[in-house]
């Protein structure tokens, strides 16, 4: 039930865009069609998950046992930058067709502050968690997923309601941007509807 707790949470409650406001550079850029934004969710969720378990262990192993946390926002910069140079080295030889798909947003994932906001905070154990649950490795990949799914759920609402804007009669002062922003809007302060589930 605690899992499922975490899941809830980081998807509806504290949605990572929405409501913490981390990933907006993606969310704005990425989401004027849907495929470009489902593309982008798949890319940020496989990274997300690798690069929390990494950087997590990271965190135990070297920078704790080192004494040296005060390194932590470099070496997670890094862990993430290669990460993803790996990632795309491996999917342009393995897979060239899903290296095609993703090759585009794999880039734009290194400088998604949404994968360096999630990996510090389940490094340090900050997230929420349900009552009687300890921060450990399992509730962060748990939570990591979760965040990702969320990231992926407002990135691709943002992009259908973007789409379906250009048919729309729009004034003329709120053309592009502007739109762009009060709709971004709106789906936050629906997503606020959810904060009292958990």
């Amino acid at each position: 039930m605690g899992y499922l707790l975490i899941i809830i949470g980081a998807v509806f409650v504290n949605n990572i865009v929405l409501s913490q406001f981390l990933g907006i550079c993606p969310f704005l850029g990425v989401s004027k069609k849907v495929d470009t934004a489902l593309g982008m969710s798949a890319a940020v969720t496989f990274v997300l998950t690798l690069a929390t378990i990494i950087t997590y262990l990271l965190q135990k192993y070297v920078l704790e046992a080192f004494n040296i946390a005060y390194l932590q926002t470099l070496l997670f910069i890094l862990v993430i930058a290669a990460l993803v140079q790996l990632v795309e080295i491996i999917l342009k030889k393995v897979s060239p067709s899903l290296y095609q798909a993703l090759g585009v947003f794999l880039p734009l994932i290194t400088t998604n502050c949404c994968i360096l906001g999630v990996a510090i905070l389940v490094a340090n154990g900050t997230y929420k968690l349900p009552d009687g649950m300890e921060a450990n490795l399992l509730t962060g990949v748990v939570y990591a997923i979760a965040t990702a799914i969320g990231f992926a759920l407002a990135l691709v609402l943002f992009a259908g309601l973007r789409e379906q804007l250009r048919f729309a009669n729009v004034p003329k002062a709120l053309e592009g941007t502007p739109i762009a922003l009060l709709t971004a809007g709106l789906l936050a302060m629906a997503f606020m509807g959810f904060s009292g589930v958990v």
